[in-house]
């Protein structure tokens, strides 16, 4: 019953087959339908802002053919047309760069009206049209895009357009909430220094990213939290940046740890045992190892260091009952708190002498 729609694939899917990249996510636009023949059909609405629509047995995305008129501030300030005369064209011209305004139809004919298919060829990210300058959103995603698409450069004139933006406090009007979604996954891509170096070009690391100016951006292997961590920001920025953007705990929590704790781990054994065991019992080793295992690990990536043998030291400290100690019997609160801490030391300074 879906034959009656005039559908064609759009966006990053038809961009990543014609790359021969794997196609994760599958977008869906519907040229000359409306919302009451959507919902005949069992597509579920969920656009609140423009009609979109899941696939009642696929659950691929599925929106109408709309155009988008600039009203407001930001990213979210536009007036959606999403009337059946609306042509896949006018479609097309609304999104932002060239790449991702290639169409696909059901039978695998292409329709590229804005040469995306040239700039794939000649690896270049160019804006589609001068609305590209309307949704402050893209200057993030430009870079982001820089950072996935390994040997892509960005066209100067749209590096003009995202200044102007930058320049003209159009990113100030942005949610932390998306920009962080950028961030994290320029993070998780193969060159996330590309992110930071697109965004220091055109000026965008003000006002939401303004400590990276002062990173060395090198990467290692990693998940987007082990990248994060090699940021080595200095605490106090860590926990600005944090806080503005709203990231997740476990972003800022591995990032302090490493500012805290990583000479400690790195030079466990020459340290002093009472340092060593404010930083273990700091990282809760004797309730999980999951903590320093992960601090273990992007100590690795950045200082080129073995510190395997600092986990068996934890996972050994982590087994301890020096809590049955006989000594320890009939002992409450500070008192036993104090025994505790003088059984751990006792037992790290004998460990450390072997």
């Amino acid at each position: 019953m879906f034959e009656t729609l005039n559908c064609y694939l759009v966006g990053g899917a038809v961009r990543d087959e014609l790359l021969g990249r794997p196609v994760h996510d599958r977008d869906w636009v519907v040229v000359g339908s409306t919302v009451e023949e959507m919902l005949r059909l069992g597509f579920v609405q969920v656009g609140k802002d423009f009609p979109v629509f899941l696939h009642p047995i696929t659950h691929e995305e599925y929106a109408l053919a709309r155009t988008e008129r600039k009203q407001g501030v930001g990213h979210t300030g536009f007036v959606v047309d999403a009337h059946p005369s609306v042509t896949l064209r006018q479609d097309l011209k609304r999104r932002d760069l060239t790449v991702n305004a290639i169409a696909k139809s059901v039978d695998g004919i292409l329709f590229d009206p804005y040469g995306g298919q040239q700039d794939l060829q000649a690896k270049c990210l160019r804006h589609v049209s001068a609305a590209f300058g309307e949704d402050p959103l893209r200057v993030f995603r430009v870079a982001r895009f820089a950072a996935q698409l390994v040997g892509f450069r960005v066209a100067q004139s749209t590096l003009n357009i995202m200044s102007a933006m930058t320049e003209a406090g159009e990113l100030e009007s942005l949610s932390a909430q998306r920009v962080w979604v950028e961030f994290e996954k320029a993070l998780a891509a193969p060159n996330p220094q590309e992110f930071i170096a697109i965004l220091k070009r055109c000026g965008g690391l003000e006002p939401w990213l303004v400590e990276l100016n002062d990173v060395p951006a090198k990467f290692s292997s990693g998940s987007s939290v082990d990248r994060f961590v090699q940021l080595q920001m200095p605490l106090q920025n860590i926990e600005t940046l944090c806080n503005r953007l709203k990231c997740p705990g476990r972003f800022q929590q591995a990032a302090t740890d490493y500012s805290a704790y990583a000479e400690t781990v790195t030079r466990w054994r020459e340290v002093d045992p009472q340092q060593l065991l404010d930083t273990l019992l700091a990282l809760r080793v004797n309730h999980a190892s999951a903590r320093l295992e992960a601090l273990a690990r992007v100590v690795s990536s950045i200082r080129d260091v073995d510190v395997a043998e600092v986990l068996i030291l934890a996972k050994e400290f982590g087994g301890l009952a020096l809590a049955s100690e006989p000594g320890m019997k009939g002992l409450q609160g500070k008192a036993f708190g104090q025994a505790l801490r003088a059984l751990q030391l006792q037992w790290l300074t004998t460990y450390l002498s072997r």
